[in-house]
């Protein structure tokens, strides 16, 4: 199967330390975060990777090709949303269920194998979180999922998107009939929502997730990660 990973975005919120870099190359533990969540991918089977790239992603390319990886890049030259993002890949969709990460989060490869496993829908990685208000809070029937409330000032779930999806190729069809949200982007939540109401989405609970979004959220991942020395991925 062939993972999407999302790795466009200028890391506003990680200043200073995307600086003179992209989110994702920030060391953490010695290494760029964006070598553990390619070797989780990996060990739970994922053979091909699609890397959307933006701010800085020369960078990001000569690190992936370093490590032997057979990868296609695709440089979102504007920043148009995620919803842009995942559209960017189309081309190189081949199979009808993939895999779209974002580059800012890590999982547990058991985790990963699951959400590769499940057929028939699109699925959302969810887990139960403290603070749904930081993130996108799933509106659920049972697994299905009904609707996504991004960053909800009221208490609506406490459900969220950890930002792992197993997609359909039906999502470009959606991402094409979107209008751009009140900040001017394609967002993909707007894109599932659509899929949503016709009954095509369902949530998978996720039981290991680290979110790599803010400068505090670090030494959480740095500790998280303790004591584990990546591979070397080069064939």
């Amino acid at each position: 199967m062939k993972a999407v990973i999302l790795a466009a975005g200028k890391g506003v919120r990680m200043l200073p330390l995307t600086k003179d870099k992209p989110k994702v190359m920030i060391p953490v533990n010695g290494h760029p975060f964006l070598l553990y969540l390619i070797e989780s991918l990996k060990r739970a089977g994922v053979t091909e990777f699609c890397f959307i790239v933006g701010y800085q992603g020369e960078k990001v390319v000569e690190f992936v090709r370093s490590l032997g990886l057979h990868a296609d890049f695709v440089f979102q030259e504007e920043q148009l949303g995620t919803a842009h993002a995942v559209q960017l890949a189309e081309p190189y969709i081949f199979e009808d269920d993939f895999l779209v990460v974002n580059g800012d989060g890590l999982w547990g490869v058991d985790d990963i194998k699951k959400m590769m496993g499940l057929d028939d829908y699109n699925y959302i990685a969810g887990m139960k979180h403290a603070h749904p208000e930081k993130f996108g809070a799933l509106l659920t029937k049972g697994d299905h999922v009904i609707g996504i409330v991004e960053k909800p000032q009221d208490h609506v779930s406490n459900l969220i998107s950890t930002g792992m999806y197993k997609f359909k190729k039906e999502i470009f069809g959606a991402i094409h009939k979107i209008k751009k949200s009140p900040r001017g982007e394609y967002e993909l939540p707007d894109a599932i929502a659509m899929l949503a109401k016709k009954d095509k989405v369902k949530v998978k609970v996720v039981e290991k997730w680290v979110d790599f979004g803010r400068l505090e959220d670090i030494p959480h991942v740095e500790e998280a990660l303790e004591g584990y020395k990546p591979a070397k991925l080069k064939r």
